[in-house]
């Protein structure tokens, strides 16, 4: 924010929405806690060091160190988890923050707002959004661990099983070098908006996007099959939008922090790389839990040598013809 106008200050009090009062030891001090210590919980949510007599802090800090430091205390979690928790805040949040953030300079650029008059426009819109935005983060967290705390409830950690699906745009850091930076902004914005949509409305869950791709899982082998077609006839549909590719494997993963780990995954993405613009591969697992169902025409193709997990013999995944 700092850097869309000279008053950077301002800029971050009004969005903060309380006025800045303390330093880092004072905070730490009324936390009752070194310095050190409540740094650790600060770089985990991602806020840098900053000088000793820097007056940076409100009293929302304060109220966030205790709470993190009551989590340990209470011994709901040991400090790990909770720094644990405070690293996937902040990546979430930072990632979240940058894209509000970028929307709304956005939205200034269209509305013809002068660069001598951003830091007026900022404010007021800091005042109208923040708000809004902070009920609906609240509203959208709670849903979202509503529905994981159901799965995982009653799930042994160590043995997930998943279906797992990785999907990219055919040749796009050739395409991405052929257009303008704002027509590649648009393809990405409406590949992964459509992706979103497939993914959840199918019943499968995004792990996460990145530009060209998406990496999605799926309970069960079928949605996971059904939500690779949806993904290749979506965006086969879509003006200007290069050819999808999508790799599916199902088997035991690593749940961790929002994202997952582990061969099946690696498979998935390396079947992906082995596939030809607009279609599907699954490797013979998922293909096993496939067979007898109606829906799809499997398909096995020629031994394929996987890098760095030996050969294996694919399968196409195509939708079965209506009679």
């Amino acid at each position: 924010m700092a850097r869309l106008d000279g008053d950077g200050d301002g800029l971050r009090d009004a969005f903060l929405r309380e006025p800045r009062r303390y330093t880092s030891h004072q905070v730490a001090e009324m936390a009752g806690v070194p310095v050190y210590r409540a740094r650790r919980f600060w770089r985990a949510l991602g806020f840098p060091n900053v000088p000793d007599d820097a007056v940076e802090f409100t009293d929302l800090d304060v109220e966030a160190l205790r709470t993190l430091l009551g989590m340990v205390t209470s011994g709901v979690y040991d400090e790990e988890h909770v720094l644990l928790i405070a690293r996937s805040l902040g990546r979430a949040t930072t990632s979240l923050a940058e894209s509000q953030a970028e929307l709304g300079a956005e939205a200034l650029d269209q509305a013809g707002v002068p660069l001598a008059e951003r830091s007026r426009a900022w404010r007021r819109r800091a005042e109208r959004v923040v708000p809004d935005l902070a009920r609906l983060l609240v509203y959208a967290w709670q849903r979202q661990l509503a529905a994981a705390a159901g799965r995982l409830a009653d799930q042994d950690m160590s043995a997930v099983r998943l279906s797992v699906g990785f999907a990219d745009l055919v040749a796009f850091t050739r395409l991405s070098r052929q257009i303008t930076g704002s027509e590649l902004a648009r393809l990405i914005d409406r590949f992964e908006g459509r992706s979103a949509d497939v993914v959840t409305s199918s019943g499968g869950r995004v792990v996460k996007m990145l530009g060209d791709s998406v990496l999605f899982v799926s309970d069960k082998a079928h949605v996971a099959a059904e939500i690779a077609l949806r993904l290749v006839e979506t965006h086969t549909r879509g003006k200007d939008m290069p050819e999808l590719r999508v790799g599916l494997a199902s088997g035991p993963v690593v749940w961790r922090m929002g994202d997952v780990f582990g061969t099946t995954v690696n498979l998935a993405s390396r079947l992906t790389a082995l596939s030809l613009p607009g279609t599907i591969l699954a490797d013979p697992q998922l293909a096993e839990e496939l067979e007898g169902d109606r829906a799809f025409l499997l398909r096995e193709v020629n031994r394929l040598s996987v890098r760095g997990l030996g050969e294996l013999a694919p399968f196409t995944v195509k939708r079965a013809e209506t009679p």
